[in-house]
């Protein structure tokens, strides 16, 4: 753990890491809250490009710290430490929002799940450093089972002690391999026996294949867990999401991390932020309901989901997300990486079905894929409990908004291992192939503090996704024709 009383460091301390340095300007300002006890200067020092603020004893309680929770005033607590991450969230790899999610609250365990190398990230936190908390305060808010987190923490640490976070990089080469296998086999059917209408559909089923398995795999270079070098998962992460795959890495990144860190919890998490078109969980029916709002004709939405959900999810919406986020936002690299996607297609199928031919294509095999990845992602979440932040500890948190389907080597495959959902949401940089391994532990955990551990046959948590959609639009219903 960090001590107060660590020296500054200067730029050499930080030199062969992967992430940007910290600049002057983003070194903590030190706020202290106003009715505060801290003791000492009421902001910290800087000096230096990447020096650590001045030996400081300031102190806080939990209700001083829960003021900072502003976006344009942040702070956090990890390890007893108190950050004020006000200026850096704007240069935050994860998104900026990903932090403001946190503010005012205990984020170790978040701190801990989301970065497999913490002591080189705690460099970083170095110079937001503003303090402490009191001695007479607890290490997490007083709302939380301090018995509860201390078991979870102790369960990621024996995780770490029988190697559980160490990738297999054999199981996900062959990962990689079997994508690139399918993506040359497409292509040299077409080739050999031309682009008849009896090639279409293997070479469909094959680009299918390759482009849900991809989506796999980009979830463990997203998270970190393939490369424990970061320059090398960005490269890998890049050439998975964006060359592959087509979309931007930047993009997913910043959705992906808001719902691993807070899943189903509104408005923090952009997976079920999916108004208008569609209502899920209890608070969002009955908001539109009190408020007499009826864009669609919501009692059919388990029926329009499997007409526009689950073909479009990809093809349209996605799509549109990444692009618009990397034009408005200047991802340059990603736009290159993006463009050398459909390059790849255009030059590969373009002189077989010409330049529509192959637009059309590439949308088809999008919308081929989009029931499979829709199914994966949402088969876990969208039955599961959905609220306002309650604060609640970090296993608690995944497990209440997540669920499992169960094991097999068919439901491992086709679902990339995210069959363990509540493991995966657990330790997102654990790599998949080591889930099953932690899962009895994570259950024994759960049936210690009462929680539900839910696993599923897979066909039941498909049909679950329409049944929860029924059950929402049942409830926008009694409140909307009531009179």
């Amino acid at each position: 753990m960090m001590k107060l009383e660590d020296k500054p460091m200067g730029k050499e301390s930080l030199e062969g890491t992967s992430q940007p340095l910290l600049g002057e300007r983003h070194l903590a300002n030190g706020k202290s809250a106003a009715n505060g006890t801290a003791t000492g200067s009421e902001k910290q020092k800087t000096s230096g490009s990447c020096s650590a603020p001045r030996k400081s004893h300031h102190t806080y309680s939990w209700q001083e710290i829960q003021r900072h929770s502003q976006e344009a005033d942040q702070w956090l607590v990890v390890d007893r430490k108190v950050y004020n991450v006000t200026d850096w969230a704007a240069r935050h790899p994860g998104g900026r929002k990903v932090l403001n999610h946190y503010a005012g609250e205990d984020a170790t365990d978040a701190f801990r799940a989301m970065h497999p190398e913490p002591d080189i990230m705690r460099l970083y936190l170095k110079p937001l450093l503003v303090g402490e908390l009191a001695p007479e305060e607890p290490s997490q808010e007083r709302n939380k089972n301090p018995q509860l987190v201390a078991d979870f923490q102790e369960l990621r640490r024996s995780c770490e002690a029988m190697n559980m976070f160490d990738a297999n990089l054999g199981f996900f080469s062959l990962h990689l391999l079997q994508i690139l296998v399918l993506e040359a086999l497409a292509w040299l059917i077409l080739w050999h026996f031309g682009n008849s209408w009896s090639t279409i559909p293997v070479i469909s089923v094959l680009l299918t294949i390759s482009q849900a398995q991809s989506s796999f795999l980009q979830h463990d270079t997203g998270h970190l867990s393939v490369f424990r070098k970061s320059k090398w998962n960005h490269l890998v992460h890049k050439f998975v999401m964006c060359h592959l795959k087509g979309l931007s890495t930047n993009w997913w990144n910043h959705r992906h991390f808001q719902h691993h860190v807070k899943p189903n919890i509104y408005p923090k998490d952009p997976d079920i932020n999916v108004g208008p078109l569609f209502l899920v969980g209890d608070l969002q029916p009955i908001k539109y309901g009190k408020k007499k709002i009826k864009y669609i004709d919501y009692e059919k939405q388990h029926l329009y989901f499997y007409m526009v959900g689950l073909p479009l999810l990809m093809p349209i919406y996605f799509n549109l997300q990444s692009m618009q986020e990397m034009y408005l936002r200047r991802y340059w690299a990603d736009i290159v990486w993006v463009s050398s996607f459909y390059i790849r297609y255009f030059i590969t199928y373009g002189p077989f079905y010409g330049i529509f031919g192959t637009i059309v294509l590439i949308f088809w095999i999008k919308v081929l894929e989009s029931p499979w990845i829709a199914y994966v992602t949402q088969m876990s979440h969208i039955p599961m409990k959905m609220s306002n932040e309650e604060n609640r500890d970090w296993l608690s948190t995944q497990v209440l908004g997540t669920c499992n389907v169960e094991q097999s080597f068919f439901n491992d495959w086709f679902t990339g291992h995210l069959n363990f959902q509540i493991e995966h949401h657990l330790f997102p940089t654990m790599p998949r192939h080591n889930y099953h391994r932690v899962a009895p532990l994570v259950r024994s955990l759960c049936a210690k503090h009462g929680l539900p551990y839910v696993n599923k046959p897979m066909l039941k948590a498909f049909g679950d996704i329409a049944r929860a959609l029924k059950k929402s639009a049942a409830l926008w219903a009694d409140i909307y024709y009531e009179t």
